[in-house]
């Protein structure tokens, strides 16, 4: 029963640490660099370029690791360093929130 327990409670850990909910980064942005883009984080998806892609998200103190389970990125992760509410770095290039 107890190892039962230990189980269902891990479960219950790791489903809190990533999912649907982009933390810091919900709402739209914009990213300059190479290719500069805006970007939509919505609950388990973003949106760029016209394209829509199905991500979980899970924030590591200052930083927020999406993970892209469909469209061109799938399979990859990119870590969004927060530098403020309305900063982000990336390798991609920076992001500035635009509401």
């Amino acid at each position: 029963m107890k190892r039962l327990l230990g189980i269902v409670l891990a479960a219950m850990w790791l489903t809190a640490c990533g999912g649907g909910d982009p933390g810091p980064l919900k709402g739209t942005w914009r990213m300059d660099g190479a290719l500069p883009m805006t970007v939509h984080f919505r609950n388990g998806e973003t949106e760029a370029m016209g394209m829509i892609e199905k991500v979980s998200y899970e924030t590591r103190g200052e930083s927020v690791l999406v993970k892209y389970e469909s469209g061109l990125m799938k399979g990859t992760a990119l870590r969004y360093q927060m530098k403020g509410k309305d900063l982000a770095l990336s390798e991609l290039g920076t992001l500035r929130r635009v509401r």
